[in-house]
């Protein structure tokens, strides 16, 4: 998968330095999938939720985090990232619509 602004990840580490660790593995796991459609996802991911306009949420470092992307399945094979938060930031975002 392509994985559009992966500046985001670097920026939130820097700010949760705790972070750093999860976000290289799943930037890695990420990098290297080839996701079809939400069962890939959820077969590497079991925890990830899926809402409105292909919009995927993650739990980061055991659910203290939480990144939503936009997902292009195959051919386009891109991920999007379009917020990455704490629990308490994502609790004020509608994920479908960032």
């Amino acid at each position: 998968m392509r994985i559009f602004n992966r500046s985001t990840l670097q920026e939130f580490w820097l700010k949760y330095p705790d972070a750093e660790n999860a976000l290289r593995a799943w930037h890695h796991e990420v990098d290297i999938a080839s996701w079809q459609g939400p069962a890939d996802i959820r077969r590497l991911y079991g925890s990830a939720d899926f809402v409105a306009n292909n919009r995927v949420i993650f739990d980061i470092r055991g659910n203290k985090y939480r990144l939503v992307a936009a997902v292009k399945y195959g051919p386009l094979f891109c991920v999007y990232i379009r917020f990455m938060g704490t629990h308490a930031e994502y609790d004020q975002i509608d994920p479908a619509t960032i």
